[in-house]
């Protein structure tokens, strides 16, 4: 377990979604814990860019999910805010999504405790002054 803090505004967490880019892969999941309006969609927004997507980045907060191709990889970007029992995740075949091709990020992991994989990464938001302090967490032993 490897964890570092990092504190900017939101160019700075797009930027650090854009490293963490390379290191994320298919079968991978990151899990990403906050408040409201910390950062979560931007930092997924710059890891997005940093892998060649030029398209609008919405917040799945109404959708649950919205996913994005690329050549070997597809990102499903979750947003659990709203979920409120497991039946909704199934209903949405949450499972299905576990594929080795699949890079999967979860907004409000907590919601789906219990039924979501591993996170290879966990990313921690919280305010600081009038910017975000991140702690990131690689391979975390304890979710």
């Amino acid at each position: 377990m490897i964890s570092e803090t990092f504190a900017g505004d939101a160019d700075s967490v797009a930027s650090i979604g854009g490293a963490l880019a390379p290191e994320l892969g298919g079968g991978d999941s990151c899990h990403l814990s906050g408040p409201l309006g910390a950062g979560k969609t931007t930092l997924v927004r710059g890891l997005l860019r940093a892998l060649g997507y030029e398209g609008p980045v919405p917040s799945p907060t109404f959708t649950l999910v919205e996913t994005y191709e690329f050549t070997q990889l597809r990102v499903v970007h979750f947003d659990l805010f709203r979920v409120e029992s497991y039946e909704e995740l199934e209903t949405i075949g949450l499972r299905d999504y576990f594929a080795d091709d699949n890079l999967c990020v979860f907004e409000w992991p907590d919601r789906g405790q219990g039924l979501l994989p591993a996170p290879r990464v966990l990313i921690e938001f919280d305010y600081h002054g009038d910017g975000r302090l991140l702690t990131i967490t690689r391979n975390p032993t304890v979710v």
